[in-house]
């Protein structure tokens, strides 16, 4: 009976290091714009949900790697602050700081999340709370970036919208231009 017992905890113990490995994984490959490792990670789609906005989007695989090229334009820098197994979960608190957030939010932007797996695959990646993020800073330097473009390069209105590399390379040009006019 003690075999039994030690066993099953070797195996429950087990797949708690296996989460939290996949978690970390997870945002290692996104610290590292890494489309391949993404893809062993996922499974066939993943859905993001942010809790205090009401939001939730479902991802293809494939869209989630178009996300990922877009993000990568950036350069992130994403950073686990906590981490934690728990009821078949991870919880986590992460860091994000890319060229974006520094201009829109000035500091890194910090965050709960939750990771929900199936079998050794994310199925979905939940924001439960943004624990450091001005909202209000965020929204006025957006805005101020986006209307600034609109009256004077209008070539690249609506490269807020655009969530493709190429849609990351227009945000960032604006953010070049509109740092550049002062």
């Amino acid at each position: 009976m003690l075999i039994i017992i030690g066993f099953i905890s070797c195996k429950s113990s087990e797949k708690e290091i296996d989460t939290l490995e996949i978690a970390k994984k997870y945002y290692k490959a996104l610290d590292q714009s890494d489309h391949s490792e993404m893809a062993h990670l996922l499974t066939d789609s993943l859905v993001t949900k942010e809790t205090e906005y009401e939001y939730e989007q479902t991802f293809s695989r494939n869209e989630y790697s178009e996300w990922l090229k877009w993000d990568a334009v950036f350069e992130p820098t994403y950073e686990i602050l906590e981490i934690e197994q728990e009821n078949g979960v991870v919880k986590e608190s992460v860091s994000k700081m890319d060229k974006r957030i520094a201009f829109l939010h000035k500091k890194p932007i910090v965050t709960h999340q939750v990771i929900r797996f199936d079998k050794d695959k994310i199925i979905s990646v939940e924001t439960t709370e943004y624990v450091d993020f001005n909202d209000s800073t965020f929204v006025k330097n957006r805005d101020k970036l986006v209307s600034w473009i609109d009256e004077n390069h209008p070539e690249l209105t609506g490269f807020i919208y655009d969530q493709t590399e190429y849609g990351g390379k227009q945000y960032l040009k604006a953010i070049k231009l509109y740092s550049s006019k002062k």
